[in-house]
């Protein structure tokens, strides 16, 4: 529940002009959670490559018993998460990790320049995959 939760809030960082459009007086709220963007970010892409890992060592388990839909889904948010994470967390990796060499820095530059243009399209992704995790885990649990 909680990566769902996450999820939603990456997407909606991710394009906050959505929200904003739907419900103007969300603003406040919006602008207490901004700050954190980057730690959002970053541990939003920890999350994602970790399920990403797992989904990969695990890939026998899922087919073998015929949850590939699941696994596919599980895939995608894994996906979406690590594009999202990167993006918003990429100012607090530049400073920390990729800063401290100048050909790593300007690979991370480059791969940002090329996810950017798709920012929006991840955010509602995430947005949606998120409500989809909940609507699940309800109905399951």
């Amino acid at each position: 529940m909680l990566e769902a939760i996450l999820l939603i809030v990456s997407g909606i960082l991710a394009v906050p002009s959505l929200l904003l459009s739907k419900k103007p007086d969300a603003k406040a709220t919006l602008d207490k959670i901004t700050p954190f963007q980057g730690w959002i970010g970053v541990v939003i892409l920890i999350w994602g490559l970790w399920s990403a890992i797992y989904l990969l060592i695990n890939i026998g388990t899922f087919f073998g018993n015929g949850f590939v839909g699941l696994w596919i889904l599980l895939a995608a948010i894994a996906v979406v998460e690590s594009v999202l994470g990167f993006i918003l967390g990429f100012n607090l990796i530049n400073t920390y990790v990729l800063s401290k060499n100048a050909k790593s820095e300007e690979k991370g530059q480059q791969l940002l320049a090329k996810l950017l243009p798709l920012q929006g399209t991840f955010g509602i992704a995430a947005i949606i995959l998120g409500v989809v995790a909940i609507v699940l885990l309800l109905i399951v649990f």
